[in-house]
């Protein structure tokens, strides 16, 4: 009986989140483990029907990037990269669409269909939904790699309207007709801030950010975050992702989230629990409130 009234509690501590996210869009980039472990796999659908299920908006955004790899490596092509981007030549483009939009993408909507949601998957090319453009950095061309110049957020807010969970595959078109490989948080913050969503949460492979002692930062403002990119303490990957969540955060989003994606029902647990489990980022204005 126990089991059952703390399961009862467990309830109960998620109502208040569910009345302020309720008819909220919440943009979740989905990517790292729990793409491929096959449990992480059914414990993400699961999280995001629940949320669809107790009126909240979830968006999906996927990434693709070690698939792409794996990809690539079979066909005995090189990947390259400069910034952490992918340098996409023609061919390279023909496998990242290959990848995430005909496999990737379609394998995530049937599971969420196939575990009692309803999810249609797009690409930026669908509606015009991601105008994109050529990416150059350090002036050094990046081939088909590009970035987020517009977003067109009618075409998600049709499917919210209709019920149903958008799954986004991060590949744009550009004013040439190309189609663009974008990275897939940059694309997640720019539809969280063009559908005005209440909050970004990324998936990764780690617990979240760091301090210099290695120890979870449960949150953080503004000044804060750009402090840890300035003076060292985050590097590597972790500094797009904060420029994401700041860039996001200037656009409108009210908070965003880097979480540990290798922890079961992890999205869940960060939008519903007093805790969460990773890191939240809000505006300096705000002073923090509960989850």
């Amino acid at each position: 009986m126990q089991r059952y009234i703390e399961k009862v509690k467990t309830l109960h501590e998620s109502l208040p989140y569910i009345r302020k996210f309720y008819g909220k869009t919440i943009v979740i980039k989905y990517g790292g483990n729990a793409m491929v472990d096959e449990e992480l796999k059914k414990s993400f659908v699961m999280d995001v029907i629940l949320m669809k299920y107790v009126g909240l908006n979830p968006v999906i955004v996927h990434g693709g990037g070690p698939q792409i790899g794996e990809m690539l490596k079979k066909l005995g092509k090189k990947s390259r990269f400069v910034g952490g981007i992918r340098v996409t030549d023609k061919d390279t483009m023909d496998v990242v669409e290959m990848v995430l939009v005909g496999k990737i993408n379609k394998e995530i909507v049937g599971l969420i269909n196939h575990y009692g949601g309803r999810a249609v998957g797009l690409s930026g090319m669908d509606g015009g939904l991601i105008k994109a453009r050529k990416l150059k950095i350090k002036g050094e061309s990046m081939g088909m790699a590009g970035e987020v110049a517009d977003i067109n957020p009618s075409v998600i807010e049709g499917l919210e309207r209709d019920k149903f969970i958008p799954v986004i595959a991060p590949v744009g078109v550009g004013d040439d007709g190309r189609t663009y490989n974008i990275n897939a948080d940059m694309v997640a913050g720019e539809i969280a801030a063009s559908l005005k969503a209440i909050k970004l949460i990324l998936l990764t492979d780690i617990k979240g950010v760091l301090d210099k002692k290695k120890r979870l930062i449960s949150a953080m403002n503004v000044t804060k975050t750009r402090g840890l990119i300035k003076d060292g303490t985050a590097s590597g990957g972790m500094i797009p992702k904060l420029k994401c969540c700041l860039d996001a955060i200037k656009k409108g989003v009210l908070k965003t989230h880097i979480i540990d994606g290798r922890v079961e029902h992890a999205v869940l647990l960060e939008v519903f629990t007093d805790a969460g489990i990773g890191t939240e980022m809000y505006k300096d204005v705000r002073k923090k409130e509960k989850r």
